[in-house]
């Protein structure tokens, strides 16, 4: 008896998996240069370029109190390292930063020269489900071939879930 329930179970929750559509992956938070944390001497492009970073991401700059601070701006101050009276700047040593839309974000320290020194973090922001860049192409439209075989391959998996999670009930 106890074998049918689980087998039950085992066969509802194949149903559910195959049926419910996916979760998006949760945010991550991005630690500005790891373990070395917001401090001058760091390559950030390089860090950057092994990151992904999506809407509802959050960024922390952690860095020791009076040392640095985290200026964001647009792209054209970026390369200047031009701190205007309307970035947003921030100096806590443990500044968070949400990535609450898609799109370019630039950051830079506007302590003394560190920004000329290359101390500065340019990054894109992508939607929270979109694939990965290089991500494969789109799948197949639905009416090309491989979009027909695709979508039989997917309705025969959910009918066999759907099939297994009833016979299961049944015998029950």
């Amino acid at each position: 008896m106890a074998s049918k329930q689980m087998l039950a179970v085992a066969a509802a929750a194949v149903a559910l998996a195959v049926l419910l559509p996916a979760r998006g992956a949760a945010a991550t938070e991005h630690m500005v240069g790891d373990g070395n944390g917001w401090i001058l001497g760091f390559d950030y492009a390089a860090w950057a370029a092994t990151k992904q970073f999506r809407v509802g991401d959050t960024l922390v700059f952690r860095y020791k109190g009076t040392n640095h601070t985290v200026v964001e701006v647009g792209g054209a101050d970026f390369k200047a390292c031009n701190k205007t009276a309307s970035a947003n700047e921030w100096s806590s040593g443990e500044d968070r930063v949400a990535l609450d839309k898609e799109g370019r974000r630039w950051f830079f320290c506007g302590v003394g020269d560190h920004c000329a020194k290359n101390m500065k973090l340019k990054i894109t922001v992508i939607a929270a489900g979109a694939p990965a860049p290089g991500a494969s192409e789109a799948p197949p439209p639905p009416s090309s071939a491989a979009g027909k075989a695709r979508a039989r391959v997917a309705h025969a998996a959910a009918a066999a879930a759907v099939t297994a999670a009833a016979a299961a009930m049944l015998a029950l």
